[in-house]
């Protein structure tokens, strides 16, 4: 079938997200993600009548359901606090919705449904039955004593628990929850339902958990852009390297460029960036892990002791690089960062945390025709482990670190081969946000046709 004319499609874009702006006022993020996805799939859906008669897209940008809820707990003076906690499901056309729970002042609705939205996608990437969701609560970790957090996981958990299980909603820890959070609200959930299953994911290797879970999103990312330089005849040896953040997805990103003879030269947190021309070595690297996961302390500290340069206020991007991997935050990279990674040499930009790159920067790096990969495709190894762990939950069985491993590696390369298939255009430039979004959409799409109007 002809593709119609792009002022045809344009115009069919502009409807769609007028009708999704209209139905979700005021929820900017999850405008921004909608978007980038119909963007894509608007175009694909032209040649398939079906997904546009039976209104697929439509379908898929409404949520089945939103939970939100009250947690009420008491902190250790005796006040009474209370935030508010949402469950945000998704879509379970290809199995039990999936997505990790996100702890932190600034969570609202649009950022929750912007990250299910996403996770749909993701999840249907890496070929594991997952469906997409996504939770949390207003609630802020940080300053706050273990029996504080334990509390407030408990209390959120006695709500929670209602609407989740190992065959219909398996959260995991996302910012803000890592394996103290989720180790309370699994033991909440084991108390109330006498059960013990596999309903989270991220728990701790006493019970349950599984080998690299932590390390993954980190691993996968880089696994990814190895993917995308090999596709071009290049390779990571050698490779000069930007990456922003300093937690789990940047540290493990950082381990994962040493293991594949590449090296980062900076990490950054809410203060500012570090910049060691040195490179991080494997020493450096567990400096960093101390301070952070056990000082809890800030980057600029890195400077300090190590004697490189500190950029108060900045973010990476401003530091030359062969490779960028955003690992931060969503919209921490805009259009003149773009502008600066692509003028400096940068010539691959692989996404760690979901959404860094605004809109604006996405289209720097289309029109300079690098290579990008897009966080539900390179950040999905987070997500993939999470979906093993439930494999090694159901079937009562604990793989080895290298058996995990490997299977991420196949899962990444798996999602890299689809981004191939769905994203090449005719000049062999591989379009990756085009070859995420429809491989991600087809099997989802495909699930909901055979199911009819549910």
């Amino acid at each position: 079938m002809s593709s119609p004319a792009n002022n045809e499609i344009r115009q069919e874009l502009e409807r769609f997200m007028a009708k999704v702006i209209k139905r979700n006022p005021g929820e900017s993020e999850f405008h921004q993600a909608v978007r980038e996805v119909a963007h894509s799939v608007i175009p694909f859906t032209f040649d398939y009548p079906d997904y546009r008669k039976e209104k697929i897209l439509e379908r898929l940008t409404e949520p089945d359901r939103i939970i939100i809820f009250r947690v009420s707990w008491e902190d250790d003076e005796g006040n009474v606090r209370a935030d508010r906690a949402w469950r945000v499901q998704f879509n379970n056309s290809i199995g039990p919705y999936k997505g990790g729970l996100r702890f932190h002042p600034s969570v609202n609705q649009s950022i929750l449904k912007f990250l299910g939205f996403e996770q749909v996608f993701k999840n249907s990437l890496t070929t594991l039955p997952m469906g997409g969701g996504k939770g949390g609560a207003n609630f802020d970790p940080k300053g706050k004593s273990d029996r504080e957090v334990m509390r407030f996981c408990q209390s959120m958990m006695t709500e929670m628990y209602r609407h989740i299980g190992a065959r219909t909603d398996v959260p995991a820890g996302d910012i803000g929850v890592g394996a103290r959070e989720v180790g309370y609200l699994f033991g909440q959930y084991k108390r109330l339902r006498n059960e013990f299953e596999g309903v989270l994911t991220g728990k701790g290797l006493a019970f349950g958990g599984s080998l690299i879970r932590t390390e993954a999103t980190g691993y996968g990312t880089v696994y990814f852009m190895d993917d995308m330089l090999k596709h071009r005849g290049d390779g990571l040896k050698g490779k000069k390297c930007t990456v922003s953040g300093s937690g789990n997805v940047a540290i493990y990103t950082m381990e994962k460029l040493l293991d594949l003879d590449a090296v980062s030269v900076t990490a950054s947190d809410s203060g500012g960036t570090i910049h060691d021309p040195d490179g991080i070595d494997r020493e450096k690297l567990a400096w960093i892990k101390e301070l952070k996961e056990v000082r809890r302390g800030r980057i600029s500290e890195y400077a300090e002791h190590f004697g490189c340069e500190y950029l108060p206020g900045k973010r990476p991007w401003v530091v030359p690089c062969d490779l960028a991997f955003p690992s931060a935050t969503q919209n921490e990279l805009d259009g003149e960062d773009a502008r600066t990674l692509v003028d400096n040499g940068c010539i691959g930009v692989a996404e760690g945390a979901n959404m860094p790159s605004d809109a604006d920067a996405v289209a720097v790096f289309q029109e300079a025709k690098i290579m990008y990969g897009p966080g539900k495709a390179a950040n999905a190894g987070g997500v993939a482990v999470s979906g093993l762990e439930q494999s090694q939950n159901s079937t009562r069985v604990a793989w080895t670190r290298d058996e995990v491993d490997e299977k991420l590696h196949k899962i990444m390369a798996d999602i890299h081969e689809q981004c191939v298939i769905y994203g090449e255009k005719d000049d062999g430039y591989v379009d990756y946000v085009d070859g995420s979004n429809i491989g991600g959409f087809v099997k989802v799409a495909n699930a909901m046709l055979g199911y009819g109007i549910v």
